[in-house]
């Protein structure tokens, strides 16, 4: 299990993120109009996945900006912005927020990519939702980068996801 902090207090996860070179595992989504999605409709494409606990707080709400932000400018690539947030909940952030270039997916009907993915909180008080993560995926599927955010609080390594897609 990975071990985090929240504002210092220590929680945990499942378990790790997988290892670069790893092939990632298939996961079935929820989209904002409330159909399903698997890794197989990216096949062919870049994936980062932008893993965090709600959209509704700061930190998760600004790595969504940041990658919609750094989106646009990304060719044959797209950035999956994954929690347990209800689709609902998602679309109203990103009408709010002028979000066009991510796809907001959501875990909320059984968890299972939290517990595929091994983000899923074991502990403490965001126990069920998913830690803040990134995933980043070539177009074979192959795993090229991870981070797993040691302080929830914190905001990803964003120059680290990115480079990892041009070196990848």
């Amino acid at each position: 299990m990975a071990t985090i902090t929240l504002h210092g207090n220590t929680i945990h996860t499942l378990g790790n993120l997988p290892e670069n070179g790893s092939e990632a595992q298939d996961f079935t989504l929820t989209k904002g109009d409330l159909s399903a999605t698997t890794l197989e409709a990216y096949k062919g494409k870049k994936v980062v996945m932008n893993i965090f606990p709600s959209i509704d707080t700061g930190t998760c709400a600004q790595s969504v900006r940041q990658f919609n932000k750094d989106a646009g400018a990304l060719e044959n690539t797209v950035v999956l912005c994954i929690s347990k947030d209800l689709p609902f909940a998602q679309g109203r952030f990103c009408g709010a927020e002028g979000i066009e270039n991510v796809e907001m997916l959501s875990d909320f009907r059984d968890g299972n990519f939290g517990k595929t993915y091994q983000v899923e909180f074991t502990d403490g008080p965001l126990q069920s939702l998913h830690s803040r993560a990134i995933v980043v995926l070539n177009e074979e599927g192959k795993v090229i980068h991870t981070e797993q955010v040691p302080e929830i609080v914190d905001e990803p390594d964003y120059k680290a996801a990115l480079e990892a897609l041009q070196n990848g």
